[in-house]
């Protein structure tokens, strides 16, 4: 194991445990500020290597897997006890829980502020080639890196997603691509992949011209792309189910797979960013033992009046989790069978 790889590692892990400490603390705050007991707020996962503190009836540990941490709420599970998280007004409980995705949420968008910040404001209308894949059709019709994209056949390139619907809508047919290298425009025709590789129809990466700008531009401006990225992540399964991505291009990673990511990546701001807006979204889901999934309880209980029986509730929370977590093994084997690949 090489020393920059080690060094890729470590910013890795407590990148990802800053995220997801981040998200129990929402819970946390949230807790505290409703008057709902916390009985342990713990730094990484257990076993517990060591007891830090008691404050306010809280204890705070360091854990010996350091891959986030947790929160356990008092009475999570049982609304008999006093004080504790199940026995809160529902409200209540649906504020305490929705409080971790909104810190992650909340956060990706500060993190996507500070990004548009250090790179510049993007330039409407122009779409640049940052890599070209060896071997690919790009590469084939000479498209280089620094290129701008402004047209496909014939339709101006307003962004990356109106270049890459109208690549998807022509797999297998020629495509005219109208390119702006320098102060010269050239046109260059070249045939999409079907089906596309992991390496995406035409085997380029793409982002955007930019400009130097300002806090005050950077921080709508953040907002917005944090914005368009949670749309895109909603829109996804149906782009997978028209055939617009592949599911090779579409499909979620493990562990394994944003580490090889997170050594590819050129930008760890950009990276932190989509991994802390994906964890609000992912945990607001309605799939029991998340976030989402227990809000979904407690929604039905204010809508209808009743509860479901908390040793019911509990048993599919326990079945969703156990669930999630064969998805996730089985994520994190596919990542080894099929290492995630950016294009070189």
């Amino acid at each position: 194991m090489s020393s920059d790889f080690l060094v890729q590692l470590l910013g890795f892990v407590g990148g990802l445990a800053v995220l997801i400490i981040v998200h129990e603390l929402g819970h946390f705050v949230a807790a505290r500020a409703f008057k709902v007991g916390v009985d342990e707020f713990g730094i990484g996962f257990p076993p517990r290597l060591v007891k830090l503190f008691n404050a306010g009836g809280t204890l705070f540990s360091i854990n010996w897997i350091p891959l986030g941490g947790f929160v356990r709420l008092r009475g999570e599970g049982d609304p008999s006890v006093p004080g504790g998280m199940a026995a809160a007004n529902p409200w209540v409980r649906i504020a305490v829980l929705f409080a971790g995705p909104f810190t992650n949420l909340a956060l990706g968008a500060i993190l996507a502020v500070f990004f548009i910040y250090s790179l510049g404001e993007p330039v409407p209308g122009k779409v640049q080639i940052q890599q070209v894949v060896p071997g690919s059709p790009a590469e084939s019709a000479g498209l280089q890196v620094n290129d701008f994209i402004v047209k496909v056949n014939d339709l101006d390139v307003a962004d990356a997603d109106k270049l890459h619907e109208e690549i998807y809508a022509n797999l297998g047919k020629p495509v005219k691509l109208t390119i702006q290298r320098g102060e010269r425009n050239l046109e260059v025709t070249l045939v999409p992949r079907d089906p596309p590789p992991e390496d995406g129809a035409i085997g380029i990466m793409m982002g955007y011209a930019t400009q130097p700008t300002t806090w005050v531009s950077a921080i709508p401006g953040g907002v917005r792309l944090a914005a368009d990225y949670g749309k895109s992540v909603f829109a996804l399964p149906f782009r997978i189910l028209q055939g617009e991505v592949s599911p090779a291009e579409g499909r979620p990673i493990g562990y394994k797979g944003m580490i090889d990511v997170y050594v590819q990546i050129r930008n760890p701001l950009w990276f932190f960013m989509v991994i802390s807006l994906s964890l609000g979204i992912f945990n607001l889901l309605p799939i029991p033992a998340l976030d989402g999934g227990r809000i979904l309880f407690v929604l039905t209980e204010i809508v209808f009046h009743r509860r479901v029986p908390p040793q019911y509730e509990n048993v599919i929370h326990l079945v969703g989790f156990t669930m999630l977590i064969i998805l996730m093994i089985y994520i994190n084997l596919l990542d080894f069978i099929n290492p995630v690949q950016l294009p070189k």
